[in-house]
């Protein structure tokens, strides 16, 4: 019996193998999903029971907390679960491409380039030119331009993963030092909002910011199953996928552009969230292997989860105080960093 579910358009253009465990286990993270929703939707300074809230999702409510589950917490735990999944995935994508278990948006600089963007229009642009509704397209370019001379620093007949990650290294120390020197010389009253916006947090979301971050999951997530053959034939060496007539570096350029594009969104939507990306993958391939085409939608679902799961315990854990969900991710994401450090030191 064939373990494994294929997928192959009229064109050949696109096909695809899934696992066929890789069904019950997303079918069982979305189930967890819903009762973390339904969890952050009835916790908080005002208490919600939980059958409460399930009727007021399915229209059966009186509508007594139709504001605090509308307006206040529902928005807020959707853009936690999309920045998440667009972080996973894009975490999964680096770290296919670059064939490195270290490689991350925040560790090869994506997202200190769309920090750097941030603060610089937090600290000299918002208050006088120009609405902070604009912040997300300057984070966004921060993080394409970032991305575009990490591309380019590398590139040297071709743009091979190790150069990437090197440049990558000393691009996000680079927009680290950037970052840290704006936020010294910015004006006082931008400083603590830029600093809650590097740590990443969802404070303050709304359906403008749920209907804006919607379509770039939507459309560069599933996008990145178009590119599942290139990733398995990158994974055996670029020397092979040459041979076997791989167009590598057309196929990397796209699926960077795919990841920085899907990290860019999140981090312009939630600030610098760290670790989000380094570790939904690992958890992954820890529940179906290898498989690039179900390790998509699972490392989405696993990083939407991690988001998720770190905002509630942000906005609960010190009541009346809302601290960054940004902390909680870096609090697991960092001993993780080292432990993956540690496990591949000899390798």
């Amino acid at each position: 019996m064939d373990p494994n579910l294929s997928f192959r358009s009229r064109n050949d253009l696109i096909s695809f193998q899934i696992q066929k465990r890789t069904i019950p286990v997303l079918l069982a993270l979305i189930g967890f999903g819903v009762l973390v929703l339904i969890g952050g939707l009835s916790v908080g300074s005002t208490m919600i029971h939980p059958i409460d809230v399930i009727k007021h999702l399915f229209g059966l409510g009186s509508g007594e907390h139709a504001f605090t589950i509308d307006t206040l917490r529902l928005p807020r735990m959707l853009l936690s679960l999309l920045v998440g999944a667009a972080l996973g995935v894009s975490g999964l994508i680096l770290q296919s491409i670059i064939r490195n278990p270290l490689a991350s948006p925040d560790v090869i600089g994506v997202t200190g380039g769309a920090s750097a963007a941030a603060v610089f229009f937090l600290s000299y642009m918002a208050s006088e030119r120009a609405s902070s509704s604009w912040l997300p397209l300057a984070a966004l370019a921060g993080a394409g331009l970032v991305s575009l001379i990490i591309y380019l620093l590398a590139w040297k007949k071709g743009v091979t993963p190790m150069r990437i990650v090197l440049v990558g290294i000393g691009m996000a120390a680079a927009m680290g030092a950037l970052t840290t020197f704006m936020i010294v010389l910015g004006p006082i009253a931008t400083t603590m909002k830029a600093y809650i916006w590097l740590t990443g947090s969802v404070y303050g979301a709304s359906w403008e910011k749920v209907y804006a971050m919607l379509p770039w999951l939507l459309v560069f997530a599933p996008l990145a199953l178009f590119f599942t053959r290139a990733v398995h034939v990158q994974e055996l060496g670029d020397q092979v996928a040459f041979g076997l007539g791989a167009r590598v570096q057309l196929q990397r350029c796209g699926l960077l552009f795919i990841g920085v594009a899907l990290a860019g969104s999140a981090v312009a939507y939630a600030g610098g969230v760290g670790f989000i990306g380094l570790i939904a993958p690992h958890i992954a391939r820890k529940l179906i292997g290898r498989s690039f085409a179900g390790l998509v939608p699972i490392s989405a679902v696993i990083g939407g989860l991690i988001m998720a799961l770190a905002d509630i315990v942000a906005r609960t854990a010190f009541l009346p105080l809302d601290i960054p969900a940004g902390v909680f991710t870096a609090g697991i994401g960092a001993p993780f960093f080292i432990y993956l450090l540690y496990k591949n030191r000899y390798k």
